[in-house]
C-alpha cells in the first residue's frame, strides 16, 4: 500500500472533500489530485454542497499542506489526511487536520465505510467530532434530515 508524506501548497478546491495540491520543487512540480481521508461532503447541488466547498477553501486553499496518503483511489485520487496551520497562527506548525475540521464545523460526515484505513484514535476522533456537531447542530446538522453523500449520490444514478 502507498504510504507518502509530501509538503505541497493547495491550488485548488474541487468540493468539500477534494482539492488539488502543487507538490514538489520549483521547476519540478506535480499537480496532485487529493481526496480527504475519512470524510464525504454534501456533492456540490445538494444542501450545503457550496458551503463545504467553500469550508474546505477557508482551511486550506493557498496554503502549505503535508499531505499523509495512504491510497490512490478509483478515479486517480490520492487519499490523504491534510494538514495546515490553523488560520489563528498561520506561520505556526502544520497542525490542524482539515479532515477532521471538516466534520467538527458540520460541513462533512465521518465516511465509516472506510474506517478501517484509519487508525483507531483517528476513528475516535472522528466519530467523536461526528457525534458533537450533531449535538450543537452545527453546519448540515441544522436539517432536519440531513442526506449522507453516499446515500444521494444511489439516487442520482
Amino acid at each position: 500500500m502507498l504510504s507518502t508524506a509530501l509538503l505541497c501548497l493547495v491550488v485548488g478546491i474541487s468540493d468539500g472533500d477534494t482539492l488539488t495540491a502543487r507538490c514538489g520543487q520549483p521547476g519540478q512540480y506535480e499537480q496532485v489530485k487529493v481526496r480527504l481521508q475519512g470524510i464525504d461532503a454534501p456533492e456540490r447541488k445538494q444542501p450545503f454542497g457550496n458551503w463545504a466547498r467553500e469550508a474546505l477553501s477557508d482551511l486550506t486553499y493557498m496554503k502549505e499542506a503535508d499531505l499523509r496518503c495512504n491510497k490512490i483511489d478509483r478515479y486517480k485520487r490520492h487519499v490523504c489526511s491534510v494538514w495546515v496551520a490553523p488560520t489563528s497562527a498561520p506561520k505556526g506548525p502544520r497542525t490542524l487536520d482539515a479532515g477532521l475540521a471538516m466534520i467538527t464545523t458540520g460541513m462533512a460526515w465521518w465516511y465509516r465505510a472506510y474506517a478501517k484505513e484509519q487508525s483507531p484514535q483517528e476513528r475516535g476522533l472522528y466519530e467523536f467530532a461526528e457525534l458533537e456537531a450533531m449535538a450543537r447542530k452545527a453546519g448540515l446538522w441544522r436539517e432536519t434530515d440531513p442526506l449522507a453523500p453516499w446515500d444521494w449520490r444511489k439516487g442520482q444514478r
